[in-house]
């Protein structure tokens, strides 16, 4: 093979896996939520925990939504707490 069949067939594999991402995150997860909330619903007939199933996939499909910025908040409290000062109880001196 050559050097440029390689490329195109890393390029096809990237734009495939994005193609990938966009599927579960816009179609499977938000797919999953519903069925969640919904069999919810009709196993307890209630309403509590209907609302409560309502919340709890809001927040899933937030999340799943926001992988970036949760990602970048993690990253940042990471480097904040990790500024050269080990954490109490690791038995090293600072």
């Amino acid at each position: 093979m050559n050097q440029l069949a390689v490329i195109g067939n890393i390029e096809t594999a990237r734009m495939l896996s994005a193609d990938l991402k966009n599927l579960i995150l816009y179609g499977v997860i938000p797919l999953m939520c519903l069925i969640f909330v919904v069999v919810v619903g009709f196993k307890t007939r209630a309403a509590g925990p209907t609302i409560l199933s309502v919340i709890l996939a809001a927040m899933v499909w937030w999340g799943a939504a926001n992988m970036d910025l949760l990602s970048d908040k993690t990253g940042e409290d990471v480097t904040q707490y990790d500024n050269g000062v080990k954490p109490a109880g690791t038995g090293q001196a600072p």
